[in-house]
């Protein structure tokens, strides 16, 4: 039986096997791809025996040509396109987004088939980025890393997406941000299409305590680390994705399910500060990084970060770090 979408499974008969297909992109992210198959092998038996009893897997490729990995470890595709039915999940392992053409047009008309059969597919990394290009994220939801937030609002700006959650199901869909959650995505699956103790067994053999959920936010940069509560976290994260033209605080407040007054409770108890002064400390945090990163100017850069104008910036910028913007580029270029 193979389930019709993510919400199915958690009160379905159990399948024979759960089997996944992979389609590995150019410079696909090797660990993404290698927890989740992990996950799969450690649920499909016990005691680290690797045997395909509740679980089975292929790499699909249009040739059986080596896939190199963005560390330059190849792997080699098991299988042809064959039927996309005759598996219950197909998982594409994007990489880096520097690449032209991370798969072919064969791959492309295959995913679109598995699309036509209700076949759930699944984005991990920055395969999100290669079903969206197909036309297969349309009405759905994408979760992507913060680090690729921006370059998937631009590349696809009519696609809802976000990355305050480390993955997201959304109906015959799933994204991924990728890194380690790879292995908590795929512990979920494994929990619905098998059982909870396969699951266990799993995550006992790859030392994970226990699993994250789709709820549980993405770890961020050092500014976020300071701050446990996962309201003020996922909040700060929604400012950094909404720099240039800004959200408002009621807006920002109702993404974390609060009202504007217990959001800004919630700041001032546990960030020491209002969402405003929080909103604007992100929005200098990413100024720093675009002034040593970028040959942007101080206009191009304070817009980029939603300031008005570059006087404006400039004052709030050194009334924060002591320095003005200038003096931080030139401390940058004569270090290096």
């Amino acid at each position: 039986m193979r389930p019709d979408d993510f919400r199915s499974g958690e009160g379905a008969s159990v399948p024979k096997q759960l089997k996944v297909g992979f389609v590995l992109a150019r410079s696909f992210t090797l660990s993404a791809f290698a927890l989740f198959v992990d996950t799969l092998r450690l649920a499909s038996d016990e005691f680290d025996r690797s045997g395909r009893v509740l679980a089975d897997w292929q790499v699909l490729g249009s040739t059986r040509h080596l896939i190199t990995s963005s560390c330059g470890v190849q792997v080699a595709p098991t299988s042809d396109f064959v039927d996309p039915g005759r598996f219950d999940y197909l998982v594409v392992v994007g990489g880096l987004l520097t690449v032209d053409r991370p798969v072919d047009q064969e791959t492309i008309a295959f995913l679109k088939r598995a699309s036509a059969q209700r076949v759930p597919l699944i984005g991990l990394c920055t395969g999100t980025f290669i079903l969206a290009e197909a036309g297969l994220m349309e009405n759905h939801q994408s979760c992507v890393s913060w680090l690729h937030a921006n370059a998937f609002k631009e590349r696809f700006p009519h696609l809802p997406v976000r990355s305050d959650r480390l993955f997201n199901l959304d109906r015959n869909r799933g994204s991924c941000a990728g890194g380690s959650s790879a292995a908590d995505m795929a512990a979920l699956l494994v929990r619905r299409a098998i059982s909870p103790e396969a699951e266990r067994n799993a995550l006992e053999v790859l030392q994970i305590e226990k699993a994250r959920s789709p709820a549980d936010v993405q770890p961020h940069r050092p500014l976020y680390e300071n701050y446990e509560d996962d309201r003020v976290r996922a909040a700060m994260i929604m400012m950094e994705q909404n720099m240039e033209f800004g959200i408002s605080i009621p807006a920002l407040a109702s993404s974390v399910g609060l009202s504007r007054r217990q959001l800004e409770r919630v700041f001032l108890e546990k960030a020491g500060m209002s969402p405003a002064q929080a909103y604007k400390r992100v929005r200098l945090e990413r100024a720093k990084v675009l002034l040593a990163h970028s040959k942007r100017s101080m206009i191009e850069i304070a817009l980029d970060v939603g300031f008005e104008n570059a006087s404006h910036f400039t004052r709030a910028f050194k009334r924060t770090f002591g320095a003005t913007p200038s003096q931080v580029r030139a401390n940058l270029v004569e270090s290096h």
